[in-house]
């Protein structure tokens, strides 16, 4: 908002304005009226000082009658020149044959006797009707002009004319003295209506401004301020309703503050995702949980719709979901990871029943699809891996019972199979027990600070003593070399020796059941900044690209049919990464199909300084 406002364009401007123009036009029509009167009163009062006379018009009238013409003049003159206006500035008479028979100027004398070239005086003769108007000369001196005709009582007989010409200028500059005088007068008064509408206007606007920057203040959120009341008027009333706002709003503000704070806390400490759409379905809240579920964020989900956002368009209308809330599975799931989101639509309704809006909760039930899947792929693996052996079992000893046992030969080889089969089903049961104590956390893992360069070469020097008593014995169908790059530093890390060895033991065999004859298997040791790695490579078949994401699956077997000729239950890999994973550690594999694969393990480290370890 602006809140620089020119003065000309503030209401403290426009109230002085407004009186100053009140005032200025109530004088100049008071003023307009009063010179208009002025001068038509002044006129008349000076129209009537320059009329002769009664007496003297009925002289004229006798002096006209006369027969004796030169002696009728001198009458005329006699009397013209005993006439006492001070007003006229020239008086003349004219008999009725249009002859000039005297002037009262000294200078026209010579126009007695003379015929009269005045035109009003002509018009007056042949119509006989007075005539009076005011002219201008050539010099702008305007005159006031009276002609009178004058005629017998007797006959009715017209005997001329006596021409009055008066000068104005003294009128009209006495009426230009009063009307300077009015307009000084009016500008003191403009100028002093002005001074006092400025006053008047400081006062109105005070009070309006102090409310205009307390509301100023409200609106930024600072509701300290009070406004001044300078009186019980209307102003006075309006600040205390402005005061009285300024109050119900921060109290207003406060509540609403405290519940938006509260929302928000809830909203972001939810575990499950919290989306809020208005009544045409246009995104308005989301909380963080819902965000990173859908990869995404607030900001760039606010007013898109909610079907976009989900990525249900193409499943569901709004109107759908309006009419019908109800759950459904959202599968989210992609290459680069698994989400299963189960979604809860209500509505927002008002206490009239119109629809504000919808509300979708997400809960994220990937892991607990993963975990009913496993369960079902387990409950089937575990079915299927224990149908076979016990197959076999049941079959063996039907044909002992069937006579088998009498035969020497067969007898022993069946009893064998039996108890190969056995066996292999106690080491998948064991197994599966293991398994079952690291799912529940029941599993006990006993670290111990031990040097692993001295507990990795311990466990392979019991392969290098199982390939030279096989070489000895001459019984090793397959013949294969252990080498070892090993670090020359001794290297100290927490494990737990024998679920550690077990691992070892894992991957070792793996390692000697899919190389080929004469294969090398390669052991590595190393440490970088924060963890050991080792490494174990064989020059087997490989894994293919596809399965080694699910290679350390349970149950899960890249040749299923060699494997179980080999005695595998298809858990080793499946309790070597429970077994790393719960040492702090990572295990992975790198492979490439017909050209062997290596597994690593990368376990936490913190190098420890020799003198110490010897102080200690």
């Amino acid at each position: 908002m602006n809140n620089k406002i020119k003065y000309f364009q503030s209401i403290h401007f426009k109230i002085a304005l407004v009186l100053a123009l009140i005032l200025l036009v109530t004088l100049e029509i008071v003023g307009a009226v009063f010179v208009s009167q002025l001068e038509t009163k002044n006129v008349d009062s000076y129209k009537k000082q320059v009329q002769l006379p009664t007496y003297v018009n009925t002289t004229l009238i006798n002096e006209l009658s006369k027969t004796n013409i030169s002696k009728a003049n001198v009458g005329i003159s006699s009397l013209l020149s005993d006439v006492d206006n001070k007003n006229s500035t020239e008086v003349e008479v004219v008999d009725a044959k249009n002859t000039v028979r005297g002037t009262n100027e000294s200078g026209n004398q010579s126009q007695v006797g003379q015929k009269n070239l005045k035109t009003n005086i002509k018009n007056t003769l042949i119509n006989r009707q007075s005539y009076s108007g005011i002219m201008s000369d050539p010099s702008n001196s305007r005159y006031y002009t009276v002609i009178t005709p004058l005629i017998k009582s007797s006959n009715n007989e017209l005997v001329g004319v006596v021409y009055v010409r008066a000068n104005l200028d003294a009128v009209y500059k006495e009426i230009n003295q009063i009307t300077l005088i009015y307009v000084a007068a009016a500008l003191v008064a403009i100028l002093a209506g002005l001074l006092i509408s400025i006053v008047i206007s400081r006062a109105i606007t005070k009070p309006i401004d102090e409310m205009k920057q307390q509301t100023l203040q409200i609106a930024k959120g600072d509701y300290s301020g009070q406004v001044h009341v300078y009186g019980r008027d209307e102003l006075g009333q309006l600040a205390n309703a402005v005061n009285n706002l300024s109050v119900k709003v921060e109290e207003s503000q406060e509540s609403t503050e405290s519940e938006r704070q509260r929302l928000d806390s809830v909203l972001t400490n939810m575990t499950d995702g919290v989306i809020a759409t208005d009544r045409r379905g246009k995104v308005i809240i989301m909380n963080d949980e819902a965000a990173n579920s859908l990869e995404t964020s607030e900001s760039e989900s606010i007013d898109k719709s909610i079907l976009d956002v989900l990525d249900i368009g193409d499943e569901y209308t709004l109107r759908e979901i309006i009419e019908n809330p109800d759950e459904t599975i959202i599968d989210r799931s992609d290459n680069s990871r698994d989400l299963i989101l189960h979604a809860h639509f209500s509505l927002i309704q008002r206490e009239s029943g119109f629809v504000s809006g919808l509300v979708c909760v997400l809960h994220d039930v990937t892991e607990q699809q993963k975990i009913d899947n496993d369960r079902k792929q387990f409950v089937s693996n575990v079915s299927h891996e224990l149908r076979t052996p016990l197959t076999s079992v049941h079959s063996y000893i039907e044909a002992l019972q069937d006579g088998a046992w009498k035969d020497s030969t067969i007898a022993p080889k069946f009893l064998k199979v039996t108890q190969d089969e056995t066996d292999r089903m106690i080491r998948m049961i064991n197994d599966l027990l293991t398994l079952s104590r690291m799912d529940s956390n029941t599993q006990k893992i006993n670290k111990e600070l031990v040097n692993i360069k001295e507990l990795f070469n311990y466990i392979l020097d019991r392969f290098d003593m199982i390939i030279k008593s096989d070489d000895d014995n001459k019984k090793s169908s397959k013949d294969y070399k252990i080498i070892r790059k090993f670090t020359k530093l001794d290297l100290w890390v927490e494990v737990d020796t024998d679920r550690f060895t077990q691992v070892i033991d894992n991957l070792m065999n793996n390692a000697i059941k899919y190389s080929p004859d004469g294969g090398t298997i390669t052991c590595s040791l190393y440490e970088t900044h924060n963890n050991v790695i080792l490494s174990v490579k064989d020059q087997g078949l490989g894994i293919p690209r596809s399965s080694i994401p699910h290679i350390f699956d349970r149950f899960y077997r890249v040749d299923k049919a060699r494997s179980r000729a080999q005695g595998g239950t298809g858990l080793g890999l499946a309790i070597s990464k429970e077994v790393i994973q719960a040492l702090g550690g990572r295990i992975w594999v790198e492979s490439t199909e017909n050209k062997g694969s290596t597994f690593y393990i990368a376990l936490p480290y913190e190098p420890i300084e020799e003198d110490l370890w010897d102080e200690n």
